[in-house]
């Protein structure tokens, strides 16, 4: 089933929630990129640290102080663009998996573009990691760990498919690799799905114990469940939509689905299980970062978004968009930050254990990675 659109909701001025909102900014790091930040505990004292994909250098930030070690530097000649980052041995310490030699224009080769690989760790952590290398395809772009009833996976998803031209041929080859018992054995790889074009990014959703995958792309958004030990793309299609050339970011939340239209777009979007479809906003430009959470501890989640160039007033950073009712067809929009972050990442993560969670994002051409400490 696909989704019709519904309407276009009319964002509400709320002054008085605007001034209640406090979110207290702290610059960590002046960093080059910031492609991509993960959210772990790096040295098992049970307290999670900051990760960053910055553009030459993998790197962690020791919670509290916000020390900054260097994991890998210079791992391929070309950029870094992504990194995944969970316990996936119960350990209580993260394991790591990188991507990059980012290249999005060569779809053909794969020396030339794309790469995966399994981080090793030093017995000291801030001490540098070792890189294990496995196989890949072309434009690597997005990966997650992946709970499964088999375990973890390392779902990789990359930008294009490999020949690709202007999202024209082959669709992307996404892959689930298998970790062995031991790490330098050969990991399988098992092919996922190969149906979709320019798939921008991936979220995890609940399924029972474990989690399936909601892919966002050209086409829209698939969801693929692991059954009888493979993945299988499932019935659940009350997310399709081909609406605006399809997805860039997307985020499951507790009641809706939210996502940037189209790749790098400039609409804020919502889907819900009823069958309605709505534009929360449509003022971002280059919208690369999204996430829903309850930071104003209103009970309900609210969609936290960035964008990383400027709109046509003038204005880019980081919003949070607030639902007004139940409905959800009147939200308020209220600044995180105006125009000190060209938002190319963000996550939502309680930093300090007090119940309320923080805004951590990096930023492209302004150049720095910012805790944005919630004070609500």
């Amino acid at each position: 089933m696909k989704l019709l659109f519904h309407s276009i909701i009319l964002l509400t001025c709320c002054t008085t929630l605007s001034a209640q909102v406090n979110f207290e900014p702290e610059t960590i790091d002046d960093i080059e990129i910031g492609y991509g930040i993960a959210i772990g505990d790096v040295d098992g004292d049970g307290r999670d640290d900051i990760i960053l994909a910055d553009k030459k250098a993998f790197v962690w930030y020791r919670n509290p102080d916000w020390t900054r070690f260097t994991i890998l530097e210079n791992l391929t000649d070309r950029d870094n663009v992504c990194l995944a980052a969970r316990d996936i041995n119960g350990d209580g310490k993260v394991e790591m998996a990188v991507g990059a030699q980012w290249n999005p224009g060569e779809t053909k080769d794969d020396q030339l573009s794309g790469s995966v690989h399994f981080l090793q760790r030093s017995p000291d952590p801030s001490q540098p990691w070792t890189a294990l290398q496995l196989p890949h395809e072309p434009t690597v772009h997005r990966m997650q760990w992946v709970h499964t009833i088999d375990g973890y996976q390392l779902v990789v998803v990359p930008l294009h498919g490999r020949g690709n031209v202007q999202g024209q041929g082959r669709g992307v080859q996404i892959y689930a690799y298998l970790p062995p018992d031991e790490v330098r054995d050969g990991w399988k790889r098992i092919l996922i799905d190969s149906s979709m074009h320019v798939t921008h990014n991936f979220d995890l959703i609940p399924d029972g114990n474990f989690e399936a995958l909601l892919i966002g792309g050209k086409e829209g958004c698939r969801i693929f469940r692991y059954r009888n030990h493979h993945w299988q793309s499932s019935d659940d299609t009350e997310y399709q939509t081909a609406l605006y050339d399809g997805f860039g970011e997307i985020r499951i939340g507790e009641q809706f689905m939210a996502g940037i239209q189209p790749f790098h777009g400039n609409l804020l979007t919502i889907y819900r299980l009823n069958g309605k479809h709505q534009i929360v906003t449509d003022e971002l430009k280059q919208g690369h970062a999204l996430a829903c959470a309850d930071l104003l501890g209103q009970g309900k989640e609210q969609i936290i978004v960035g964008w990383r160039e400027k709109n046509e007033d003038g204005e880019m950073g980081i919003k949070i968009f607030s639902a007004e009712n139940a409905d959800f067809n009147a939200w308020t929009g209220i600044w995180v930050d105006k125009n000190n972050m060209a938002c190319e990442d963000l996550k939502v993560s309680d930093l300090n254990g007090d119940g309320k969670p923080e805004i951590i994002a990096a930023g492209r051409s302004t150049k720095n990675l910012v805790i944005y400490w919630n004070r609500n």
